[in-house]
């Protein structure tokens, strides 16, 4: 399963493990890339002209287009539409996984894994700062997780530790039903 980072690989860890599957059991890797824009040379190592093992992968909205030509650089798949790249198991988080999570979690419940984390007074000064006071919760928070280095890292699991599974963002659900 190819994600753009390690709080992607984290996240849907995170929620395998909720699922109560086993990935390594089940002979599955979560890879982070190392951000979307090389997915063409994780396809050419692990797609059909490589290793040519099943595929599935998770990206952010803006990096869909990337995701949809190196696919079809590949092979895997020609004129996709986000719908095609679902069939081949590749989903896109609009924005990203931490705003998926945000939107399923509700802006009170993220505040209560960051008041966990010790960060809900970061947080607040971090709302009061001008560019970010007019702006709604949900764009402070997603935008608050990638204001420190490994804060995002550091989330991912505790995010989706805190999730109703009867609300799990549909990308990630989507992902790992792929497998």
């Amino acid at each position: 399963m190819l994600v753009e980072g390690v709080s992607d690989q984290f996240a849907l860890e995170a929620l395998a493990r909720r699922r109560d599957r086993n990935l390594a059991a089940e002979g599955i890797s979560i890879v982070p890339m190392g951000g979307a824009t090389n997915i063409g040379s994780f396809l050419d190592r692990f797609g059909p002209r490589g290793l040519n093992v099943k595929l599935a992968g998770l990206c952010d909205a803006a990096e869909e287009g990337a995701f949809r030509r190196g696919l079809e650089r590949a092979g895997i798949g020609s004129s996709l539409t986000r719908e095609g790249m679902e069939q081949l198991g590749f989903y896109v988080c609009v924005a990203d996984v931490e705003d998926e999570l945000i939107q399923s979690l509700g802006v009170a419940a993220v505040e209560g894994v960051i008041r966990a984390q010790g960060e809900l007074e970061v947080f607040r000064t971090f709302q009061k700062q001008p560019a970010w006071r007019g702006r709604t919760s949900q764009e402070q928070l997603r935008r608050f997780f990638g204001t420190h280095k490994g804060r995002k890292i550091q989330s991912a699991a505790l995010l989706v530790g805190a999730l109703d599974l009867n609300r799990v963002p549909r990308p990630l659900d989507g992902v790992l039903a792929h497998f």
